[in-house]
């Protein structure tokens, strides 16, 4: 059994994503390692975060981990129960939204995201979820954190597909494409977590997890990856930190056992 000194890749990555969001912030969340993030950030450091899911539940606050947009869960938590079309045009269209928060399978040096297929799109080796609003969460929140694993399958120098724009093709890329919002600001993997460079777009690393060297970031990145010319060590995660985590964890996981 793991002490409270100790703690796992996926420990370290799910706080220092939880870190990014400040309290007060409304945040449109999405399933999986965004969800698990913005919900450890509620029950720590961000009590007054508000946050909205794809579903139409606004002000959320699920005792479990959701399965999925859908999940009961949801609806039961929250403050207020919207129509899909409500969320996306009054509140994510209409500037209401500070942060979205994504995962994805692939992400590109300029944080382009794929969530649609692994392959060529007419015959793909792999069928992902698809996009669901996370393109409309990444052109319309005010800005964007993203949260994945890194290795060479997920950090790529060529998506197979553009799901989500981040940065485009580099300078200018948003406005470019009529998008005046900030996009990805963040990135946070189990390795380190990355800032996108203000004047190119390109993603560079910021701070290294404890224990992770700069060779092993490198062999985990599908591109010549850039460095701030200071990179300092990330935070371990507290005690705090990791026993909400591990409980939110533990009852997500009796829950969905059917376990009372």
């Amino acid at each position: 059994m793991k002490t409270m000194t100790e703690y796992t890749a996926d420990e370290m990555m799910t706080v220092a994503a939880a870190r990014e969001l400040k309290d007060g912030a409304v945040c449109f969340v999405g399933i999986g390692l965004p969800s698990a993030a913005a919900n450890l950030a509620r029950l720590t450091h961000a009590p007054n975060v508000v946050l909205v899911y794809e579903s139409g539940t606004v002000d959320t606050k699920p005792d479990v981990l959701p399965l999925s947009i859908g999940d009961g869960e949801l609806a039961e938590t929250a403050t207020a129960v919207v129509s899909t079309a409500e969320i996306f045009r009054y509140w994510l269209q209409g500037g209401r939204i500070d942060i979205g928060f994504l995962g994805a399978a692939q992400i590109d040096r300029y944080a382009n995201l794929n969530t649609t297929v692994i392959g060529a799109y007419d015959k793909p080796s792999v069928r992902l979820p698809g996009a669901g609003g996370a393109p409309e969460i990444a052109a319309s929140a005010k800005e964007v954190l993203i949260i994945l694993r890194q290795n060479k399958r997920s950090f790529v120098s060529q998506l197979d597909f553009v799901t989500s724009v981040g940065h485009g093709s580099g300078p200018g890329g948003r406005k470019k494409l009529g998008l005046t919002t900030a996009g990805p600001t963040t990135v946070i993997t189990d390795l380190c977590i990355m800032h996108p460079d203000p004047a190119t777009g390109e993603l560079e690393v910021a701070s290294l997890h404890p224990g992770i060297t700069e060779e092993r970031v490198r062999s985990s990145t599908g591109w010549d990856l850039k460095w701030r010319s200071k990179t300092p060590e990330t935070a371990v995660p507290t005690e705090a930190e990791l026993t909400a985590l591990r409980s939110l964890q533990e009852r997500t996981a009796r829950a969905h056992r059917g376990e009372a």
